[in-house]
């Protein structure tokens, strides 16, 4: 029974898929620390997420444009309070959105 809920749950992780709308943080942040201890660095493709455990691998798609993007989910935040999944740093963010644009339609797929 217990291989089973622990399949279950490896299962059930790596098919979690979530759609909603993410928005960047940048240069303002960098040299802070993240919720998981490291320094911030806009330009890294790293993102927030108060769902999503820290030190996972996502893949994060525009759905506007189905440009995707790797991040490392190592910080949370107070963007949920805005209605948005994610908060993405500035250099994921402008690999699939216009940074002028700020907020974009995403699906986030766990990778590991």
């Amino acid at each position: 029974m217990r291989i089973f809920i622990a399949f279950f749950i490896l299962f059930s992780t790596l098919n979690f898929s979530q759609t909603g709308k993410a928005s960047w943080y940048g240069e303002s942040w960098d040299g802070r620390k993240t919720a998981n201890g490291e320094i911030f660095d806009s330009s890294k493709h790293t993102c927030a997420s108060n769902s999503i455990k820290l030190g996972t691998k996502i893949q994060v798609t525009n759905i506007d444009n189905n440009k995707s993007v790797i991040c490392r989910v190592n910080d949370t935040g107070g963007f949920g309070k805005y209605g948005r999944v994610l908060d993405m740093s500035k250099g994921a963010f402008k690999t699939i959105g216009d940074l002028k644009k700020g907020v974009i339609n995403v699906k986030i797929t766990i990778i590991k």
